[in-house]
């Protein structure tokens, strides 16, 4: 069975992400993307540290051997590259196809996972119900086919950000280690920054061009604060408990809460077939919750990491 503290994270991830790509594309118009990325990573990393200060020990906050590839995953490949494209590529996508994109990451992660990992295997039923999903992800966006073709490449670096954001996943899940997620993230955080801004100065930004305001200090303020150190402990942990199939599930029901949270919040019109969509990702999901994965779900994080500290 698959335990409440791991419904409970999945949920606030999933709200905390969908609301990712509307503060995304608000915010490109403030700050050039590469820049707004490490900025974001700034502020989680700020409010973060010092959370993880006030609450660990020190032997705790020490990464072992085994821990470094865990937090160079982190940082470089599902925090730094994987953020740093779908900045770029929003630039060139709406936050629709944003969303639709991103959520083929479920679909991309079984495929590593087979590879790198021996403790999570996609049965055939399992196949089926990450299919179901994404069907229903499509009709709640209801994505015009033109809106992949036009443009330029912004929907190729989205798709490779799915990429290496399902890849960055099972890396650290292959990774091992004894640090706690918050602690790996904590670390991650910047390293994830100190990547983005070398790729911001390697592409000409300035932080000259960033148009300070209300509307840009609500941006970062929430990619950093709440879809950053807030999200991120909460998806490493979900990731630590349920595995990265699994846990990489979330990528179904954030294009969901971003069609919701554009309607409730920025009049954005909702597709006259959502409805059913929101039924056939429910549809999905029961039967991959059906044992469709051989990797058991319990309060306990995975037996290989012996000495998991528990963030409550």
């Amino acid at each position: 069975m698959v335990s409440r503290k791991t419904i409970l994270l999945g949920a606030l991830v999933s709200v905390l992400f969908g609301g990712t790509f509307v503060a995304t594309k608000a915010g490109l118009a403030q700050f050039p993307p590469l820049l707004f990325v490490a900025l974001r990573y700034h502020v989680a990393a700020v409010v973060l540290g010092a959370y993880v200060l006030l609450t660990r020990s020190g032997a705790a906050l020490r990464p072992g051997r085994d821990d470094i590839a865990g937090i160079l995953a982190t940082g470089l490949v599902v925090l730094g590259l994987t953020n740093a494209l779908l900045f770029v590529g929003q630039a060139d996508a709406t936050s629709a196809v944003g969303a639709i994109l991103f959520s083929l990451n479920p679909i991309l992660t079984p495929v590593f996972a087979a590879v790198l990992l021996a403790d999570e295997r996609l049965s055939p039923r399992g196949a089926v119900g990450l299919a179901v999903g994404l069907v229903g992800v499509a009709l709640v966006v209801d994505p015009d086919p033109a809106m992949f073709t036009d443009g330029g490449i912004g929907k190729l670096l989205l798709f490779g950000g799915a990429v290496t954001g399902a890849l960055g996943s099972v890396l650290i899940r292959r990774s091992g280690g004894t640090l706690d997620s918050t602690v790996r993230t904590a670390w991650g955080l910047p390293v994830g920054a100190v990547f983005c801004h070398a790729l911001s100065l390697g592409a000409g930004e300035s932080v000259a061009a960033i148009q300070w305001g209300l509307p840009a200090v609500l941006a970062l303020g929430y990619v950093g604060v709440f879809a950053g150190a807030v999200a991120y402990v909460a998806y490493f942990g979900l990731l630590d408990r349920a595995g990265a199939t699994h846990g990489n599930l979330v990528f179904y029901v954030v294009p969901v809460v971003s069609t919701l949270g554009g309607w409730a919040l920025l009049g954005e019109t909702i597709a006259p077939m959502a409805g059913v969509g929101f039924l056939v990702v429910f549809a999905g999901f029961a039967i991959l919750g059906s044992e469709s994965i051989s990797l058991p779900f319990s309060d306990e994080p995975p037996r290989r990491n012996t000495d998991y500290v528990d963030a409550d």
